[in-house]
């Protein structure tokens, strides 16, 4: 079949299909006797396997890797296995970070609201790289309360 009809049938685009091949994920298929590419049906499968792998996150090198260990049957489980459970570990910290950006979001939009806050919490949170609103929120003096200076700070000061 030609690229249009087998990207059709995998659910991409012809340019979905071209990126793959230049990636390396697709072998480039014979020819026919007109000179067009004639993909095989196993090609249409690849494509297929390639994007649920990329819908559970893995990467294109990662693809290429379990694509290689597809070809090998059912021996390499082991090696699977372990690429599945790095991937798996990779999620649970983007879920960790996710949960933190979500608490830091939520304690900023808990304090835009306050009218006695004269500037804006997120933009400032988001101009200074800290939340006065973390500031106010130990004090009023907090807020302007310079950092305490050590002993040993002011007599590294000197050189």
């Amino acid at each position: 079949m030609r690229i249009g009809e087998a990207a059709a049938r995998a659910g991409v685009n012809v340019q979905t299909f071209r990126y793959y091949e230049r990636r390396g994920l697709l072998d480039p298929p014979p020819r026919g006797p007109s000179g067009y590419r004639d993909y095989p049906e196993e090609t249409v499968r690849l494509v297929r396997f390639v994007k649920r792998a990329q819908e559970l996150g893995f990467s294109l090198g990662e693809i290429a890797t379990l694509t290689r260990l597809r070809q090998l049957g059912g021996r390499p489980r082991g090696q699977v296995r372990t690429l599945a459970e790095r991937k798996l570990g990779d999620v649970d910290g983007k879920i960790r970070q996710l949960r933190a950006i979500r608490r830091a979001l939520q304690a900023l939009v808990d304090t835009c609201c306050d009218r006695t806050n004269p500037v804006c919490p997120i933009l400032d949170a988001l101009e200074d790289g800290q939340s006065r609103a973390r500031r106010a929120r130990s004090g009023p003096a907090a807020a302007t309360r310079r950092p305490r200076v050590t002993r040993r700070a002011q007599s590294n000061k000197g050189g």
